[in-house]
């Protein structure tokens, strides 16, 4: 008789950045579909999410793939629940108002792979910095790309697990990297970043190398890492006027704070008017803009103003979930606003 193992994945409750965590159930004769992952509970008082006279919290699986670490292995993603199963306070993914999928979404993570003898980024010396930001990015050779034995199994990985990567390259920063992740369908979209990352965390244990999410770690003249969040919904996709796209930009203006609450703790340190970014505290839009707030696509305008938008405010450690939900939030009372 066969035996599954099954991996039930959460977000603890820490802030202001929460963390993936994971425990395995084994199931005999699993039928392969997430309707066969049962509810199942843990211990709340060990992870921020309750108190030690009424511990447990609920984990209800809201989407499955192969794990091509473990033989007879899956990955259940799950939302935390409270025991009268409400959504926690911590559920981000519960905050999405998506439920036709006309919201599409495509993250792109950047991240650094980290020397934990050194406290600093592979490629970095002892003592000191390596040279200076030029050669790094999408680069090749041992001179300048620091650990893509890690990256290349990560990126098989993820396509053994269904994971929706679109792409993967060397970044600004020695020791930076970044992959892509695209779905028709914003909590599908969020599903998928935190598989993902805890695949490249299960990667680097292998290896001795953590993996830094943290927007800003290297401080000085150093790109940080965000993830830009690229969206579209019908709205987008058939405008056919730049009209439309003025009109769904300038609704993000009036509500920057909103946004830069959930788009990642410390990002202050990252949005500062450099490297590729505007200040954390002033919004502005243009078509292919790095430096903007929100960047309109050079495709999305020779395409006939139909297309996606990019906001590249959210960093490398924000939730997607929630990234997600204010994004939609925002496009919807824009749509309202002009109708």
């Amino acid at each position: 008789m066969s035996k599954a193992k099954l991996e039930y994945i959460w977000l603890d409750g820490y802030t202001p950045t929460q963390s993936l965590r994971g425990k395995t159930r084994i199931e005999k004769d699993f039928g392969g579909t997430l309707e066969d992952c049962p509810m199942w509970s843990f211990d709340g008082s060990s992870t921020e999410q309750a108190e030690g006279g009424s511990s447990d919290c609920l984990l209800k699986p809201v989407a499955l793939y192969p794990d091509p670490g473990r033989k007879n292995g899956w990955l259940v993603m799950c939302e935390v629940l409270n025991a009268d199963g409400t959504p926690h306070e911590s559920n981000g993914r519960a905050l999405i108002e998506d439920d036709d999928h006309d919201f599409w979404f495509g993250f792109e993570q950047e991240y650094f792979l980290w020397n934990t003898e050194t406290n600093k980024p592979l490629g970095f010396p002892k003592d000191g910095y390596p040279g200076p930001q030029g050669p790094y990015y999408c680069s090749v050779g041992a001179a300048n790309a620091y650990g893509r034995e890690i990256v290349e199994e990560h990126l098989e990985m993820c396509l053994e697990a269904g994971i929706n990567v679109e792409g993967i390259n060397g970044e600004v920063a020695a020791g930076q990297w970044e992959f892509q992740v695209f779905s028709k369908g914003a909590a599908e979209a969020g599903d998928q970043i935190w598989i993902a990352r805890y695949l490249l965390e299960r990667i680097g244990e292998q290896y001795g190398v953590a993996i830094n999410w943290h927007c800003k770690p290297i401080k000085g003249d150093w790109n940080g890492s965000g993830m830009h969040a690229n969206f579209s919904n019908t709205a987008l996709r058939e405008a056919g006027n730049k009209e439309t796209y003025d009109t769904i930009c300038r609704a993000f203006e009036p509500r920057v704070k909103e946004h830069i609450d959930v788009y990642g703790a410390d990002n202050d340190q990252r949005l500062t008017g450099l490297h590729e970014t505007q200040r954390i505290d002033q919004f502005s839009y243009g078509v292919s803009d790095r430096g903007a707030s929100i960047r309109i696509p050079v495709a999305t305008v020779t395409s006939g103003w139909k297309g996606w938008l990019e906001d590249r405010r959210p960093a490398s450690n924000g939730d997607p979930y929630k990234i997600a939900a204010v994004i939609i939030q925002t496009v919807k009372n824009a749509s309202t606003v002009s109708s």
